[in-house]
């Protein structure tokens, strides 16, 4: 969520501000703003609120703003609603907040994330003299910044250090100082921030788009750490303000990989990126015909002790977890169960010494996530991390990581992240299976044979999809939709449905199909889409009957199965088929005609496909 970024150096601060800013609008926000100084002691303030292009118009893409320091945001409504009063970035003085032009203030700064106090810090601050002007928990902490910088005359590294030790919650906090006009300080904790440096500069963002046209060497500021960003350089504090040296990360992938190129949309170049992110991604973990763990830190000791598996993750995410769980019990013998992460702290989980916790996350910095990975820590269990984005802070703080080669996803509708993820564990599933004696070597090669085949396979689905787009434009109109399936089918309906509702906005569910008759077929009514998934050969007839006793009742219905299955058009109105696949893993196929599916009923009704209401395309606050 929200988005921040930071330049000083020798050019022109606001229109590198802007660009920046573009490339976060995936994140999700609601208004913008920048902060400029020029060398003089106030500092240009501009926001307003809806799309970027309002900010950019209003300062003639950051022509008009003159200076070589500055910061910027893209906010997304917590505390306080949409408005230009409450647009970052905030400043100490008692303005009103939503005027733009020269602010005379002691501090501006911008901030990711909830201070959870913020109440307690407002009666504070109003007691020692403060006004505010918004109803911002940021505009508290830009306060008290000021307040310890004047009341105890230290400089800004101490005076952030003093507010850290103060505030509870999580930021990513970025703030310019009048007596400091060329240097921008920072603060992190639980929130995503790096740093940049390039031929004398140095940049700040809170993920890599942001800079990748500008550097590829960045550094990841750590949890409960500062940093000072001046002369072309970046010191690192910790709570004590004592200095910390770090080492530059290069990033791997182009600033290419984040734009949209020849495609509509990111999420469709996405989509047509699965066969290569996922094949690398295999390529990654499979050496010499035998899937090898070594890059994660897993032994064959270490997999041998594990007596039961926790997956916990959010949203698709979880949904990985849902199809990993059928296939890593079968394959491993092994228990697995499958954790909301935002109920996994909550409801004081049962884990033994020898559980493995598996986190998935995209962006590694998901908040529920990487806060059920702590609650695993504390209670000395050993962790694994699934990641898509090298030093971000679940990939950081697991004992194990492996992560996805899937490059940098913009669209808030995750395809090609969730497909890597979902390969990662087949291989998870098969070395497990391996070690503790329950998968044959020929089994295992036969296993490794048909999951290399997956690349292959998306790409042929990928060959036929404009069958998809004619049928998606035929039911754009639908009110609800509801796919159905058993096993791992199941799994990859409720990823089907939720790239049905979150980009077109039709309500839409995902059930096993044996609990239809459990209250659920109800809903159904003439012309009530029904979508069932049928990709596991011992459930094909129970699932076809679930879908019968639909069609009955009035449904229109989709089926989505392998190829060879053509009498299920006897049944079905509209049938798109996918290769034929081991019953394990093709859901690594299925999911591809129900991304399509989705994207195109989203186009098909004129949305903005990349960036849907209400959504973000990282959560990094609970």
């Amino acid at each position: 969520m929200c988005g921040i970024v930071g330049f000083t150096g020798k050019r022109q601060a606001a229109p590198i501000l802007l660009e920046g800013l573009s490339k976060l609008e995936y994140r999700g926000y609601d208004s913008a703003g920048i902060a400029v100084r020029d060398g003089v002691h106030e500092a240009e303030v501009v926001k307003t609120v809806g799309r970027l292009k309002n900010l950019e118009e209003k300062t003639d893409n950051g022509k008009s703003i003159p200076g070589c320091c500055g910061i910027g945001h893209t906010r997304w409504a917590t505390h306080g609603g949409p408005s230009k009063t409450n647009a970052h970035p905030h400043v100490s003085g008692n303005c009103t907040g939503s005027a733009s032009g020269p602010v005379e203030s002691e501090v501006v700064g911008v901030h990711n994330g909830i201070i959870e106090n913020y109440q307690e810090l407002k009666e504070k601050l109003i007691k020692n003299g403060y006004e505010f002007y918004s109803d911002t928990d940021t505009e508290v902490a830009i306060k008290l910044v000021d307040y310890y910088y004047k009341k105890y005359k230290v400089g800004p590294i101490d005076a952030l250090a003093k507010t850290m030790v103060r505030v509870r919650g999580s930021y990513a906090l970025e703030v310019m100082f009048k007596d400091y006009p060329d240097e921008i300080y920072v603060a992190r904790k639980d929130s995503p921030m790096i740093i940049g440096i390039a031929d004398g500069e140095v940049y700040v963002a809170s993920d890599v788009p942001a800079i990748l046209n500008h550097t590829r060497t960045v550094y990841y500021i750590g949890n409960n750490e500062m940093a000072r960003l001046a002369d072309g350089r970046a010191e690192f504090y910790d709570l004590n303000g004592d200095i910390i040296e770090k080492e530059p990360v290069e990033i791997k992938y182009s600033a290419e990989a984040a734009e949209r190129g020849n495609f509509e949309h990111f999420m469709m170049k996405e989509i047509h990126e699965q066969p290569d992110v996922v094949k690398t991604t295999i390529n990654s973990l499979v050496k010499d015909k035998k899937v090898d763990l070594s890059g994660a830190g897993l032994t064959t000791e270490d997999i041998e002790r594990v007596s039961d598996m926790v997956i916990v993750a959010c949203g698709s995410a979880w949904h990985v977890g849902m199809a990993a769980q059928y296939v890593i019990e079968d394959l491993a013998k092994m228990p697995v169960r499958v954790e909301l992460a935002s109920e996994f702290r909550y409801r004081h989980p049962l884990l033994n010494d020898n559980t493995l916790v598996v986190v998935i996350s995209q962006s590694g910095e998901t908040a529920d996530t990487l806060a059920a990975l702590r609650e695993a820590k504390e209670r000395g269990v050993k962790t694994l991390a699934i990641v898509n984005v090298v030093g971000s802070s679940i990939a950081r703080e697991a004992d194990h990581v492996i992560t996805t080669l899937a490059g940098p996803e913009i669209s808030v509708a995750t395809t090609k992240a969730y497909s890597c993820q979902l390969v990662v564990s087949y291989l998870l599933a098969l070395e497990f299976g391996r070690v503790r004696g329950n998968i044959s070597d020929k089994d295992y090669s036969t296993y490794l044979s048909e999951i290399s085949r997956i690349p292959e396979c998306i790409t042929k689905i990928l060959d036929d999809k404009e069958r998809i787009q004619w049928f998606a434009a035929k039911i754009s109109a639908a009110r609800d939709v509801f796919f159905i399936g058993r096993g791992i089918d199941y799994a990859i309906g409720l990823e089907g449905s939720l790239k049905m509702k979150e980009i077109s906005y039709i309500h839409s569910e995902a059930y096993a199909a044996g609990e239809l008759k459990h209250g659920t077929i109800s809903l159904i009514e003439d012309g009530t889409l029904v979508v069932g998934i049928l990709g596991q050969d011992d459930l094909y007839e129970k699932t076809i009957s679930n879908m019968v006793e639909c069609k009955s009742r009035g449904a229109y219905l989709m089926a989505l199965t392998s190829y060879g299955r053509y009498e299920i058009e006897d049944t079905a109105d509209f049938v798109t088929y996918v290769p034929k696949m081991d019953k394990h893993f093709i859901g690594s196929l299925e999911v591809i005609p129900l991304q399509l599916l989705g994207y195109y009923v989203s186009v098909a009704k004129g949305l903005d496909v990349d960036k849907p209401r209400n959504l973000a395309k990282s959560v990094t606050v609970e």
